[in-house]
């Protein structure tokens, strides 16, 4: 049995996520009203999981998220609406050691959970199982002994951001597919890359419409490259990072002799989105493998498995993050075996591998 502990301020809410996972039969559920019940229950239940909403009278879900790591760490999924707003929270939410989160199709309290009720236990299932990381950077696995993460990088000046050199061998470029775990995750990578990192960095994160440019201007904020998100064809220039758009794909083809960026509508044959499968296709069809970079991070299922594979046989070099880091090892545990990666290594040290690789 998975203990589950439901926090949500909403009757409704509470309602409709309880019988979500009571018919699933293997979970042990309570509920809570509020943060200052969450953290009451999180010492009384001691529940596997916890389902935690941001905006709760009494002590609101980011009060709540900070206490239950530093008393008790259990792995906690947000609840939280899909506006700009709702984005900023989660994000920082998950900065503070949060796993996942839930978007609520209709805002604060919504009515159609029956349409997401899949991805909610899928969430929920994972994150039961998953690695959790508090504000300090450090990691653990319930029930286990793992090795703690390096300390998250300082903000850098933002007068370190130079004018970008060519890169050292053509068109060369780095892919990123990511998903749960993913923000926290990307901080610990991206910000250690140089201020003149030759190549343009793609990354797909799964994330919906309205969180993907929150977060690009967050990492913009921590990393010596220039971050953006991509929402119409962007040209890639070499040192910069692009963060796909939620609720789409983004591509790369060629226009005028240059790469570039493209961003489609969800393709409905593929799961995830953006997505890291069709990411790679794109740049096994436009790219040169041998000046390609392909990086699988954290995160639940086997988007981008498949192109990435294909690209290693083609030339490309390939990175795994290793079990002993990834918050979800099921990306990265795919491609590796498929035998798609050229390395399997923590996330701490796959900036330095990127370096080298793009300065040679």
């Amino acid at each position: 049995m998975i203990k589950l502990l439901i926090v949500d301020d909403s009757a409704l809410m509470r309602r409709q996520l309880n019988a979500i996972f009571q018919a699933e039969g293997d979970f042990e559920i309570r509920l809570a009203r509020n943060g200052r019940e969450a953290v009451e229950e999180n010492a009384d239940f001691e529940p596997d999981v916890i389902t935690l909403d941001i905006n709760m009278p009494e002590m609101d879900g980011l009060t709540a998220l900070s206490l239950l790591m530093a008393e008790r760490p259990v792995p906690v999924v947000m609840v939280s609406s899909l506006t700009e707003k709702g984005a900023l929270a989660t994000l920082e939410a998950l900065n503070l050691g949060a796993v996942d989160y839930i978007p609520k199709p209709d805002g604060t309290i919504s009515l159609t959970m029956v349409q997401i009720e899949s991805e909610v236990i899928a969430k929920v299932r994972a994150a039961a199982r998953a690695r959790i990381r508090t504000a300090r950077g450090l990691a653990t696995r319930i029930r286990s002994d793992a090795p703690s993460r390096a300390a998250r990088p300082q903000r850098p000046e933002r007068d370190e951001k130079p004018i970008r050199r060519s890169g050292t061998r053509g068109d060369g470029l780095v892919l990123i597919g990511v998903s749960t775990g993913g923000p926290r995750t990307l901080e610990d990578i991206l910000p250690r890359l140089a201020a003149d990192f030759p190549w343009p960095v793609l990354v797909a994160q799964h994330m919906p419409t309205s969180f993907t440019r929150p977060f690009a201007e967050r990492m913009d904020t921590l990393c010596r490259l220039s971050v953006s998100e991509v929402s119409r064809p962007t040209p890639l220039e070499p040192g910069n990072i692009y963060i796909g758009r939620g609720g789409a794909d983004m591509l790369i083809a060629r226009r005028g002799g240059r790469l570039t960026a493209l961003i489609r509508p969800e393709d409905p044959s593929h799961l995830w989105h953006p997505s890291v499968e069709l990411l790679g296709r794109s740049a096994i069809e436009h790219c040169d493998p041998a000046n390609v970079i392909a990086v699988m991070l954290t995160g639940m299922g086997h988007d981008g498995a498949a192109a990435f594979t294909e690209l290693k046989r083609l030339g490309a070099r390939t990175i795994a993050e290793s079990e002993e880091t990834a918050v979800v090892f099921g990306m990265p545990a795919e491609l590796i075996q498929r035998g798609g990666a050229s390395l399997v290594m923590p996330a701490e040290r796959i900036a330095d591998q990127i370096q080298i690789w793009a300065e040679r």
